[in-house]
């Protein structure tokens, strides 16, 4: 039995339509993320899909609805259904993308190899629904249209849900190895390398200081003594 009400997207565009709940407990309710809510109330989720009353087909109340309303931290519970729908069990192989969407794929797979180059083809191929050739074409730009292409995120087109493209990247990025810190000595920069050490004392800057000549001592009255002597007749 699965907790899911019936048409999710479609009762999620209803519920954004026509209540006050909060994002999260649409998304709760509706089993969807909570982004791919803010995408319906933004439009760019969903675009032309018809909302679905979940009061008329009895999986929720009005009194439930109202105390969701009042209480942002209500939880919508499903309402006993007398009829119980089998669970839903996804289908291993491609995915099945509508004939409208599918000349969206190429742009897709572009921004998938430009925002999570961690993917690997295979992953990549599944939340697309795109195959081996194609996508080596647009990593190789060998494409017939990859002039034209544009990245373009899958879950706005609604190739693939946020849910399904988190879990693959969560999934890659534990499958990543570690990359270790090179830690090894590198080489320094010829800036520091050419550079003279600076001075460390007065010494160094002004160099040891030469001693001044001694001055001779003039005696003055020896000088004067000759100046008083006679002159000779000539």
């Amino acid at each position: 039995m699965s907790d899911a009400p019936l048409m999710p997207k479609a009762t999620a565009v209803w519920l954004v339509e026509n209540t006050s709940l909060t994002f999260d407990q649409i998304a709760e309710f509706c089993k969807l993320h909570p982004l791919e809510v803010k995408g319906i109330a933004d439009g760019e989720v969903a675009t032309g899909i018809k909302g679905y009353d979940p009061i008329s087909t009895g999986q929720l109340t009005r009194e439930e609805i109202a105390a969701a309303e009042e209480d942002p931290s209500h939880h919508l519970h499903l309402a006993t259904a007398k009829v119980r729908t089998p669970e839903f069990k996804k289908q291993r192989g491609a995915r099945y993308t509508p004939l409208s969407r599918r000349q969206d794929r190429p742009n897709a797979v572009l921004w998938l190899l430009r925002n999570h180059p961690e993917l690997k083809d295979a992953q990549i191929m599944r939340l697309v629904g795109t195959t081996k050739h194609t996508l080596q074409a647009i990593r190789e730009r060998t494409h017939w249209n990859s002039a034209n292409l544009q990245p373009m995120d899958p879950v706005t087109l609604g190739l693939c849900s946020q849910i399904d493209l988190d879990f693959e990247v969560n999934r890659a990025a534990k499958d990543k190895p570690k990359v270790e810190e090179d830690r090894s000595q590198t080489l320094v920069s010829a800036e520091i390398t050419t550079a003279r050490p600076a001075p460390s004392s007065q010494l160094e800057v002004f160099g040891v200081p030469k001693p001044k000549p001694s001055e001779e001592r003039i005696d003055v009255d020896a000088v004067f003594s000759k100046l008083k002597e006679p002159r000779g007749e000539e």
